[in-house]
């Protein structure tokens, strides 16, 4: 619970309204096969180059975020939450500011079908935002999914100090 609070006082406003909203929803339901999210639909598709490009990015490293700014001054309280667990997971990751580059900003959202920034991707594929990363850290997924690519999550050995107490 004192992880949920640190998230929740260093969240702006909007990320924490979503924090206490998602605290009291089920699991957050699958879309069916059919429904799209894309707000680029009929938009022009990735050039071969823009392709090419975020193929690298999501698979240069095995944590990658497109966010608003940088882990160091997020510029958007969405993007600050996924970096504040990442950071309570201990977990390493490479960040790509959206907001320094239109084509790249754009490009992500038509090359994951997903409209909106942060989005977060595990070894090249992609996971979803900061709804989907909150819910998968407060239900126990993210520790399961971070340990399906070999990344040990720093909250496992919190568990295992509370344990041994």
């Amino acid at each position: 619970m004192s992880a949920l609070r640190l998230l929740t006082s260093t969240a702006s406003t909007a990320a924490s309204r979503l924090l206490l909203a998602s605290s009291t929803q089920a699991a957050i339901r699958p879309l069916p096969p059919t429904f799209s999210l894309s707000t680029t639909e009929g938009g022009p598709p990735l050039s071969p180059e823009l392709r090419q490009r975020l193929d690298s990015l999501v698979s240069a490293s095995d944590v990658v975020v497109f966010m608003k700014g940088v882990p160091a001054q997020p510029r958007c309280g969405f993007s600050n939450a996924v970096v504040q667990i990442l950071r309570m997971h201990d977990v390493a990751f490479e960040a790509h500011d959206v907001l320094a580059d239109e084509e790249l900003r754009q490009g992500v959202k038509e090359y994951s079908n997903w409209p909106t920034i942060p989005q977060v991707y595990l070894k090249g594929e992609f996971v979803g935002g900061c709804d989907i990363m909150l819910s998968m850290h407060q239900n126990g997924e993210l520790v399961e999914e971070l340990g399906k690519i070999g990344i040990r999550s720093a909250l496992l050995n919190e568990e295992g100090d509370k344990k041994d107490k």
